[in-house]
């Protein structure tokens, strides 16, 4: 296995920074932090340069704050636009192209070029072998990104790098908070190494053809159900022993042809493909609630139709939108009617 090194004084090169920048601002470009850095680019580069180069940087302190994410309360962490964020993409743009070479085709969380859609195009390939997917066992972790161990990571980290001062810089990073913080924009990769050699081990030791990962969500499709049980307990073992995670008691495994596979947002079965339950129903509520005033409703259905292009969802479009998007017209043009009277009387004019 090939070890790369001499890449650190890349990571704090000017034109590394400015692509960092660059990167790190898209969708930012309003907050005062980015607007400070944006008056003179040069100044805070350098000082962004020297941190690296004379290793003076020390992570910043967490602002921590909850948030609801699909029902569940999550812990964010969130740390300043500078210095950190703009490292954080310094890091990525050398590291990313080295870390892709160990992920399998079928891990899609938070990579470039494996979204959500390549991952749906993948089942639903795999789903064309009835035979070869009767049944799925359906699993993810408990606590994923605050139980990752910071020595098990740092050690899968060292079989592909042995530059000392990177390594300095990422254990820097990796010891800011218990397991890996949530928000941070290293971490996706981080989990994503966390579980890559596991990936590898259900690929090339058990040889499951069928194997998809999207974050600490996994799914496995299989000809026999016992097989899978047996699958499921060597797997628990390893998660347990080699990287210490442990699996939510919510697992399952069940006949596909009876329920689908509820993954990525979408429930797929081998003749056409639903969208989540819960994502219809918020769907259905919002086209409800569209008043005349929203200035952003062809975007948020727009948003949607991202979705529903992906499954067959003709009806649900055609239902939700277009009786949605009519009563808005009507709400419109009736409190038009009613905020701006017409004027006087054309028959006397």
């Amino acid at each position: 296995m090939r070890r790369y090194g001499n890449l650190y004084n890349k990571i704090y090169d000017l034109e590394n920074i400015k692509l960092a920048h660059k990167k790190a601002k898209k969708g930012k470009s309003h907050y005062n932090e980015v607007r400070r850095i944006e008056e003179n680019p040069d100044k805070y580069f350098r000082q962004i340069r020297n941190m690296l180069r004379y290793k003076t940087f020390r992570n910043s302190k967490y602002t921590i704050f909850k948030k609801m994410d699909k029902g569940k309360e999550r812990e964010i962490f969130k740390l300043p636009y500078f210095p950190d964020r703009i490292i954080h993409h310094c890091i990525m743009n050398i590291l990313e192209p080295i870390w892709m070479k160990i992920f399998i085709k079928d891990t899609y969380s938070s990579l470039k070029g494996r979204g959500i859609h390549k991952g749906i195009k993948r089942i639903k390939r795999s789903l064309k072998d009835k035979e070869g997917t009767k049944y799925c066992l359906k699993l993810d972790i408990k606590k994923f990104y605050p139980s990752i161990n910071h020595n098990i990571l740092k050690y899968i980290i060292r079989k592909k790098i042995k530059d000392a001062d990177l390594l300095w810089l990422l254990d820097e990073i990796i010891d800011s908070a218990d397991g890996i913080p949530i928000g941070n924009y290293l971490s996706q990769y981080f989990g994503n190494l966390y579980l890559s050699y596991f990936d590898h081990w259900m690929k090339e030791y058990h040889k499951c053809k069928y194997y998809f990962r999207y974050c600490d969500d996994i799914i496995i499709l299989d000809s026999n159900k016992k097989n899978l049980r047996e699958l499921f307990k060597s797997l628990r073992y390893y998660l347990l022993s080699k990287i210490l995670l442990i699996i939510k008691g919510s697992w399952q495994y069940f006949p596909i042809v009876n329920r689908g596979i509820d993954f990525l947002g979408y429930r797929f079965f081998y003749k056409y493909t639903l969208l989540r339950k819960c994502t219809s129903i918020r769907f259905k509520k919002k086209m409800k609630n569209i008043c005349y005033y929203n200035i952003n409703i062809l975007s948020m259905i727009m948003s949607y139709f991202g979705w529903l292009k992906f499954a067959n969802c003709y009806n649900l479009w055609k239902k939700s939108v277009t009786i949605s998007v009519c009563l808005s017209i009507s709400r419109y043009c009736y409190f038009q009617q009613i905020n701006n009277p017409l004027e006087g009387n054309y028959n006397e004019r």
